[in-house]
């Protein structure tokens, strides 16, 4: 498994100059010997969807608290729900967490493991006059519970006896019942001024194939009801949850206590959400993107799925430094994209081997080279890892460079090629424009250069400097390669923030995505696996779509060396 969240320090937390706030709870409770001085963190996705980095950010979190204070950590599934999972899904997220590095071990569990004990528990509290079976619809329920300053109506139901309320719903699990014909509802405080308190629903009736149970159960148990007794059943000590949790917690609590033996108990804790610039998160929303055909599907790179962005090149490694740099916060804000654009810098300058990669190729000539001479030159693979060794690339009489690199009549300052302009051509030599051809159209079709042989890289004449160094591909070894262009999907730094009644798809990116068909690479490329990365220098980082074949490749595009969008977009 990914050791990328394995580095967290084992100690707890003591002696540290700066601690989040939930650390300093967990410290709070160690010291004062909470649930025997452990500590037990979880990852609870609905298998209902993708992951998107929020999650990610959760998984690191929970992860790596666990590390940190010599813990244990589970994936659960909140499987209560079979009209809107898949299996599908529970696919994909255990591929995410694994990448991700965070190691659950032996302790994957489901909620659907513990139908069984819920169901009995769900009898008890009925028994103890804390449960009711309630005939109405969920519109009138819904009505009846008032508003926050407006005190809820009691259900004619309320009031039915134990014995009533237990014959119908075991009658409601045998399956007499019909889809939405009752409901089991808490009995806890109708003029709560926390909503959530004011009888709310335990069970429903689903008639509905479940991917783990099949078709043993007719009845759901909720969310809300499912979830504290899960994390209790487990053992989880802190149950670390985003801040629109906050207004359930006293219904969690109120749970726990309904069934709770002994000492131990979970705590749940809230920290703020994770909300990106120019970037929604709603799996609502970015379900419809994938249904309507906005984008290719879950793993599209412009997506901020954990597969999207894996597809698009982000390493475990940038995502964990994107986490810490955003930190654990109290309150919702919005974090600029751009932090999450320089994490996947950072890491891939460390670590991306530097490539020769032509994206609009213009010919070169150079006429004073040999037609039958070819050429070997030393490369480094990167100059921030001094492991990274060296590679050869072949050079020959004509080459491929960047048709922006060359102008006829440039503006002062240009420092790349023109008629009598010299340029560096990196690793190789010194190049002089001696000259230029025109296509039909009046566009330059090819350049006609002469070289300096002293000048080669890494030779005794190799010290004359010129201003300008361009990335340049050998014509006849070049392979031709298909680069897709991948930029943030929304123009709106606030997509969703839009006037009531328009689409916040209007705030959809026309040019997210650009094909760039016949690029030239260099011929080390051709035997890339998908997920390979590079640096294509002077352009951006780059890594090898899973499209990509030996006879097709297929590169996309990261992120820009720099980011250019405040300059160009504002």
């Amino acid at each position: 498994m990914n050791n990328t969240l394995e580095n967290e320090s084992d100690n707890r937390g003591e002696g540290k100059s700066s601690i989040n706030f939930i650390e300093a709870i967990i410290n709070e409770d160690l010291k004062n010997g909470k649930n025997d001085g452990r500590v037990h963190t979880r990852f609870p996705p609905e298998p209902n969807g993708y992951l998107h980095i929020g999650h990610a950010k959760s998984i690191i979190l929970n992860y790596g608290i666990s590390r940190k204070f010599n813990g244990k950590f589970n994936l659960r599934f909140d499987d209560t729900n079979p009209t809107k999972e898949e299996q599908e899904y529970v696919d994909s997220i255990l591929d995410d967490v694994k990448w991700l590095g965070a190691d659950w071990e032996d302790r994957l569990f489901f909620a659907s493991d513990y139908f069984d004990q819920l169901y009995e528990w769900t009898e008890k509290i009925i028994s103890e006059g804390n449960a009711y079976v309630d005939d109405q619809s969920a519109e009138i329920i819904s009505e009846q519970r008032g508003t926050p300053t407006k005190p809820g109506i009691e259900s004619p139901f309320r009031n039915r006896s134990v014995e009533e309320n237990l014959d119908l719903f075991r009658r409601m699990k045998a399956g007499e019942f019909p889809n939405g014909a009752k409901v089991v509802r808490a009995k806890i405080d109708l003029a709560s001024p926390n909503m959530h308190m004011r009888d709310p629903v335990m069970y429903r009736i689903l008639h509905a194939n479940h991917h783990r149970t099949g078709d043993k159960w007719c009845i759901y148990p909720m969310y809300d009801w499912a979830h504290g007794e899960s994390d209790y059943l487990e053992g989880i000590t802190h149950s670390i949850c985003t801040l629109e949790f906050e207004v359930h917690r006293p219904l969690y609590n109120w749970f726990v206590d309904q069934i709770i033996e002994g000492e131990y108990r979970p705590r749940q804790i809230e920290f703020a959400r994770l909300n990106i610039s120019y970037t929604v998160m709603s799996k609502r929303k970015l379900l419809e993107l994938v249904k309507d055909g906005y984008v290719s599907g879950w793993d599209d790179p412009r997506m901020p799925t954990i597969c999207g962005l894996r597809r698009r090149g982000y390493t475990p490694e940038s995502l964990k430094m994107f986490a810490e740099k955003v930190g654990v916060a109290k309150r919702d804000n919005i974090i600029d994209v751009a932090l999450l654009e320089y994490s996947i810098r950072e890491d891939l300058n460390r670590t991306a081997s530097r490539v020769m990669a032509v994206l609009n190729p213009l010919k070169v000539v150079i006429t004073n080279y040999p037609d039958d001479l070819e050429e070997e030159l030393l490369s480094e693979n990167n100059p921030e890892d001094p492991d990274s060794g060296h590679r050869m690339l072949p050079f020959s009489k004509e080459l491929f460079i960047e048709k922006e690199d060359f102008m006829i009549d440039p503006p002062k300052k240009f420092f790349r090629l023109a008629p009598g302009q010299e340029v560096r051509l990196k690793n190789a030599y010194i190049i002089r424009c001696e000259s230029y051809e025109l296509d039909e159209n009046g566009e330059v079709k090819t350049v006609f250069c002469t070289h300096d042989h002293e000048t080669r890289s890494g030779g005794e004449g190799s010290g004359r400097k010129v201003k300008g160094t361009l990335h340049w591909v050998s014509a006849k070894h070049a392979v031709d390669a298909e680069i897709r262009l991948f930029d943030r999907l929304f123009i709106a730094e606030s997509p969703e923030d839009v006037p009531e009644g328009v689409d916040y798809k209007v705030n959809l990116n026309p040019e997210s995505l650009q094909i760039l068909k016949n690029c030239k690479v260099e011929p080390g490329l051709k035997g890339t696996k998908p997920g390979d990365k590079f640096q294509f220098q002077r352009i951006g980082y780059f890594c090898t779509d899973t499209d990509s074949t030996a006879d097709n490749l297929v590169f996309n595009r990261t992120v820009p060396l720099r980011d250019s969008w405040t300059k160009t977009n504002k």
